[in-house]
């Protein structure tokens, strides 16, 4: 089993398990049509997130292959909730993980699904010890699809109406990224002094 420090810190982010105290401010991002418009849930009542949040509470380690780590995203000045992340261990046997991001539209364009996801990345890489972590989303979906590129994953595929989903044809994006990439391109950061690919703290 692999159970990560908690909480994860980041220049801006604190990472921490699921409380009960979190459903408000949860449904508050859950509600929102235009936050689920390219998912696969629909708005979400708070009977729902409540249910939610007591399944994510236990999930904050990693025991076999399709576990995931579900985490709360808060901004460490204030302790807000502003998103959730995730880190889900696809195959052993591949060494294979998927990374996923929720953000409030409220605060886009900070670069915090970024950093959220980096620190998962860093989880996945360094602490689980995956070979490879991908990204999906719908191809509809730009500013999810930025976020991953700019994580250094590469779009490898894109499937075209691949699922039928809310009564419509949707696509979807897969991006990657390598744990050799991700150490160099981390490396390359930490040599250079930039701060754009933050790291998860202890």
């Amino acid at each position: 089993m692999f159970r990560p420090q908690l909480p994860l810190e980041t220049e801006r982010l604190t990472l921490r398990p699921f409380e009960d105290g979190d459903a408000e401010a949860l449904h508050t991002i859950q509600r929102r049509p235009d936050v689920t418009r390219y998912l696969y849930w629909g708005p979400r009542t708070r009977a729902d997130v409540r249910r939610m949040i007591e399944r994510r509470k236990r999930a904050i380690a990693f025991e076999r292959a399709g576990d995931a780590l579900l985490l709360a995203t808060t901004l460490r000045a204030s302790g807000a909730l502003i998103g959730d992340v995730m880190l889900r261990w696809l195959s052993e046997e591949h060494r294979q993980g998927e990374v996923g991001f929720v953000l409030h539209p409220d605060h886009h364009g900070h670069g915090y699904a970024t950093e959220m996801s980096a620190a998962m990345l860093e989880v996945g890489f360094a602490g689980l010890g995956l070979h490879r972590i991908i990204g999906r989303c719908d191809s509809r979906n730009a500013a999810s699809a930025a976020v991953m590129a700019r994580l250094g994953m590469r779009r490898e595929a894109h499937f075209v109406e691949n699922e039928f989903i809310k009564d419509e044809w949707a696509g979807e994006y897969l991006y990657a990224i390598l744990a050799a990439e991700w150490a160099a391109r981390t490396s390359a950061v930490q040599t250079s002094g930039r701060t754009n690919v933050p790291r998860a703290g202890s």
